[in-house]
């Protein structure tokens, strides 16, 4: 399943059951244009969850801003509200060096790949808590 683009911006979301969890890949620019599409496939992962696990797979993410970056905490927030594990993958450029400026990078599960993160999130009490 594929979002189409909602906005000038493009940036496209599949998701895939793989190994007990979900995987969702998003491909382009995550910016203010683009981050409603997110915030409608996390949200609809989060809050009907057909895994246990939700891995962010962001390798082909070329682009993120903090609107972007707002998005995946709020994303983080419901997935632990509803018990689900999360993981991000490939978090590279602009992304990283958000996450390392805000010191978020101590609050996300962050893997350099996804089958780190899929490994990761389906092992028994694997679940990271944010300090």
């Amino acid at each position: 399943m594929v979002s189409q683009p909602q906005s000038a911006t493009a940036l496209t979301i599949s998701s895939q059951p793989r190994d007990g969890a979900v995987v969702l890949r998003a491909h382009g620019e995550l910016d203010m244009g683009s981050a409603p599409v997110l915030r409608e496939r996390l949200r609809q992962a989060t809050e009907r969850p057909a895994a246990p696990a939700l891995v962010v797979d962001l390798v082909e993410v070329s682009f993120c801003d903090s609107v972007g970056m707002s998005e995946l905490v709020l994303a983080l927030h419901r997935s632990e509200a509803e018990g689900l594990r999360l993981a991000l993958s490939g978090v590279h450029g602009s992304l990283e060096r958000l996450l390392w400026a805000t010191g978020l990078h101590n609050v996300f599960d962050i893997h350099p790949t996804c089958d780190d993160a899929l490994r990761a999130v389906t092992a028994p009490g694997r679940l990271k808590r944010r300090p």
